[in-house]
């Protein structure tokens, strides 16, 4: 992505040397993050807002244990990198809310931690991965995802990284137009399979609003390079429900998908990109089948 001169957000919260390190029962890393996954799916849990809630609901055991955190060069380089994407969403968001006449767009803020942090959601740990946290509307990154993305399941690349800071925004952007809440108190009235459903609809919504913030984006500062969506589209078949429910099991249990086939992530994402226009991503008024 080209960056070059872009301004950085005044809405980072960077509390990386103020972060405790965490260790959790089930595994580090993005194998941590897969098994997780993998449990809390199995479960009908929402990984999609709340990681905190695994923490909480006794998914993972974790210990917190104090650590010194030093700032790496690639680390300087990856919270300079977050800051410029944020600060990209902010813009591309204030003006689609204006255009469009939905009111003010509050921006949130993002918080950059490292190991383990409190949200508004409770305790989350870096085996969590990135998420929004609806209470506090506030984005949560340990940039040492973005370092997993690459050595453990072959994601890498800037617009991936983007792909990951954009989608959790655009949970803030269903939280700023009511979407998020309103299916989440649909969910809390049906069963498991059925809230699962709403879920998977959520996250796919999240993805092709990623998508639309890249094509604005686009628009406004020529950020794109030649291999940019490939490396997004990429990135995103690796984190389906299927993809991570084989990698942690050896196969996919559907009734507890709740963030979409690695197919549908890529198909909504795209959609995005290509169109640019929010108003063809109401994944709600779509048959289940056909999303």
């Amino acid at each position: 992505m080209r960056l070059d001169g872009r301004r950085t957000s005044n809405n980072i919260d960077d509390r990386r040397r103020l972060s405790g390190g965490a260790r959790a029962g089930i595994g580090g890393g993005i194998v941590g993050i897969i098994m997780v996954a993998a449990f809390t799916l199995l479960s009908g849990g929402n990984i999609g807002d709340v990681f905190g809630n695994l923490l909480n609901s006794g998914a993972m055991q974790t210990t917190t244990q104090p650590q010194n955190y030093v700032e790496t060069e690639q680390d300087a380089q990856l919270a300079q990198f977050t800051s410029q994407i944020l600060a990209g969403t902010e813009d591309v968001w204030t003006e689609e809310f204006r255009k469009n006449g939905w009111g003010e767009y509050e921006c949130p803020k993002l918080v950059l931690f490292h190991g383990a942090v409190n949200s508004g959601c409770g305790q989350a740990s870096s085996q969590s991965g990135p998420f929004y946290c609806s209470a506090d509307q506030t984005v949560y990154i340990d940039l040492d995802f973005f370092k997993e993305m690459k050595q453990t399941i072959g994601a890498d690349g800037d617009f991936a990284y983007a792909y990951v800071i954009a989608h959790e925004v655009g949970h803030h952007v269903q939280q700023q137009l009511g979407i998020l809440q309103d299916a989440h108190n649909r969910m809390n009235s049906l069963s498991e399979s059925e809230a699962n459903k709403i879920s998977v609809r959520l996250e796919l919504q999240a993805d092709f609003l990623a998508g639309v913030w890249a094509h604005k984006d686009n628009e406004m500062f020529n950020s794109l390079e030649p291999g940019d969506v490939e490396k997004a589209i990429n990135a995103a078949s690796k984190i389906g429900d299927d993809y991570i429910q084989k990698k942690a099991y050896g196969y996919e249990i559907p009734d507890a998908f709740n963030h979409g086939r690695s197919s549908q992530r890529v198909k909504w994402l795209k959609k995005g990109i290509t169109t640019g226009d929010p108003s063809q991503g109401n994944t709600f008024n779509i048959p289940y089948s056909q999303l």
